[in-house]
């Protein structure tokens, strides 16, 4: 098929890959521009926008699709179908209606569980037992479009929001190259009124932990927030990210070092710190940390 791809994150490279792989022309991809990072500040092109330069495509970064210029120029396309994944932009009308098959997005939730921007994290934190991806035929409505296809996975114990994020994006690039194929076979299913929960963007005052709260919710947090923003705590005005963790049936007083291994006692149970980060530093594994800064049994992290 003659597609338009649209997407902007390292999420979205995979998907492109599989496109690409598949055989399907791939006659413009559309990203978020450059935008200033590093030191020096440079313009830095998105992880999509560098992976299609690499193979070779025509790729175009506006401001906005609202102008009818930004339109007549995306109509001239002439595309068969957009495949769209976590591309940043709200699509006018005119966009979604210029494509023969119109715009078909790749969704990391079972709609219509965690429609928005943060569907992965909410997943995690709220301690789902699943999730999976939707490809779903797009409409003016935020995530509101009926499925063509859904693919679910277990959320694994310890899986964090990265792990769950690659592994996500693998599925979704397998599951619109399936979706692409048996495209006239498929069938648009709307989306139940009942059990809609929305992802709303993380706000970073979200990110403080509290060792008041029940162990199971501080783990989810730990996870779901790993690696951006981060869950975090103090350790003497120093603010340390948790990035990794386990829930551990112990109990204490809330916040006390249970063991020498950073088990941590919250309201209810404990949970057990495997991989931190230290302001400026890299990441490191407990073990690790623990040698720049010494924390012992008995020790309080309030």
């Amino acid at each position: 098929m003659r597609l338009v791809f649209m997407g902007t994150p390292e999420f979205s490279v995979p998907v492109l890959d599989a496109l690409v792989a598949a055989g399907h022309e791939i006659a413009a991809v559309y990203c978020q521009p450059p935008r200033p990072a590093g030191r020096g500040k440079k313009l830095r092109p998105t992880p999509v926008h560098a992976r299609a330069e690499a193979l070779g495509l025509e790729v175009r970064h506006p401001e906005t699709l609202k102008t009818a210029e930004s339109q007549a120029d995306f109509a001239a396309l002439n595309a068969d179908a957009a495949v769209v994944v976590a591309y940043g932009l709200l699509l006018p009308q005119a966009i979604l209606d210029a494509p023969t098959h119109g715009c078909l997005n790749i969704h990391a939730s079972l709609l219509p569980r965690w429609r928005g921007a943060a569907p992965i994290h909410r997943a995690i934190m709220a301690g789902d037992a699943e999730t999976g991806v939707c490809i779903m035929q797009m409409e003016a409505g935020l995530d509101t479009g009926p499925v063509l296809l859904r693919v679910a996975t277990p959320i694994e114990a310890e899986e964090t929001t990265a792990v769950l994020h690659d592994r996500l994006s693998d599925i979704g690039a397998e599951a619109i190259v399936d979706a692409l194929a048996r495209l006239p076979e498929l069938t648009a299913e709307p989306q139940p009124d009942e059990g809609v929960t929305y992802a709303h963007k993380i706000d970073k005052a979200e990110a403080r932990i509290d060792w008041r709260e029940p162990a199971a919710d501080i783990d989810r947090k730990i996870r779901g927030l790993s690696p951006f923003p981060g869950a975090f705590i103090e350790i003497d005005g120093q603010r340390i990210k948790l990035l990794a963790s386990r829930y551990v049936d112990q109990t204490g007083t809330p916040g006390q070092l249970l063991d020498d291994a950073l088990t941590v006692a919250c309201g209810t149970g404990a949970v057990q710190l495997t991989r931190l980060q230290r302001a400026g530093k890299s990441a490191q594994t407990a073990e690790e940390f623990l040698r720049g800064v010494p924390l012992t049994q008995g020790m309080s992290l309030i």
